[in-house]
C-alpha cells in the first residue's frame, strides 16, 4: 500500500482498440498552424472540459504491468471545481486550491506542501486542468464512438513523458468522463474509472489548513 500511495503522490505532481471509420463528415482531420486539430475531438473534449468544471465522484486507479495484471488497486472520492481538486482516501489526502497542493497522509501524520507544478496541464490527478489545456499540451485524435455512445480520444503528449498516450472514454452527449487509460512504454497501463458522478455544485474546502492537524508535523516544500 505505501507503494501504490508514492505512486499516486507522483502522478499528482507530475493522471487496443483498431481504428475504425469516421464517425462523421466532421471527423477529418484538419490542419492548424499549431499542428492537427481534430474537429469532433475538439467538440466532445470542450464538453467534458466544461463538466469537470464542478464535478464529484468516485475514482479507481489500477496499475496493470504489461501481461495486463492487476498489480494495484485503490479508490478515492473526487471533488472538481474550476480547476481545484480534493481527493480523499482512507489514508491520505490530496488537495490544491489551484496554488498550493497539500498532500495529507493520515497514517505518517505528515503534511508536505508543495507550489502547483507550472505546468499543472499534465497533472494525471486533475482531469479538468489538463482537459482545458489539451492544446497545450497533446495532439488530440478521435477514434470513434462505441454503441453505448462513449467516445474514445487519444491525448499524444508533445512533450516526452513517461508514457505515449492517454485514452479517454467521454459521453459524448453529456460530456461525462468516465475512464482515462495511461499508456506507458513497457506496455503496462494506469487506468482511472470514475463512478457516482454528481455535476451539482461543490461546497467542500480545496485547502487544508494546517492548524487543524496539530499532530501532524507540516513540511512546507515551498
Amino acid at each position: 500500500m505505501k507503494k501504490f500511495l508514492k505512486l499516486l503522490v507522483c502522478a499528482s505532481l507530475a493522471f487496443h482498440f483498431p481504428p475504425s471509420a469516421p464517425h462523421s463528415a466532421s471527423a477529418q482531420i484538419t490542419h492548424a498552424s499549431q499542428g492537427n486539430l481534430d474537429e469532433v475531438a475538439k467538440a466532445i473534449l470542450d464538453k467534458a472540459a466544461k463538466k469537470l468544471q464542478n464535478m464529484s465522484g468516485v475514482v479507481t486507479l489500477s496499475i496493470l504491468d504489461s501481461q495486463k495484471k492487476t498489480t494495484a488497486q485503490q479508490s478515492a472520492r473526487v471533488y472538481y471545481s474550476k480547476g481545484r481538486y480534493r481527493l480523499v482516501m482512507d489514508a491520505m489526502e490530496i488537495v490544491s486550491d489551484g496554488t498550493t497542493v497539500w498532500q495529507w497522509d493520515k497514517k505518517a501524520k505528515e503534511i508536505v506542501v508543495n507550489n502547483v507544478p507550472a505546468n499543472d496541464g499534465l497533472n494525471l490527478l486533475n482531469p479538468a486542468t489538463l482537459i482545458a489545456n489539451r492544446d497545450k499540451n497533446f495532439r488530440s485524435k478521435y477514434i470513434r464512438t462505441d454503441p453505448d455512445g462513449t467516445a474514445i480520444i487519444d491525448l499524444q503528449p508533445r512533450s516526452s513523458q513517461s508514457y505515449h498516450k492517454l485514452r479517454l472514454f467521454v459521453v459524448e452527449e453529456t460530456g461525462l468522463l468516465r475512464r482515462v487509460e495511461v499508456h506507458k512504454y513497457d506496455s503496462s497501463r494506469e487506468i482511472y474509472v470514475f463512478d457516482n458522478i454528481t455535476t451539482s455544485s461543490i461546497k467542500t474546502p480545496f485547502v487544508i489548513n494546517t492548524a487543524d492537524h496539530p499532530d501532524a508535523e507540516v513540511i512546507d516544500m515551498r
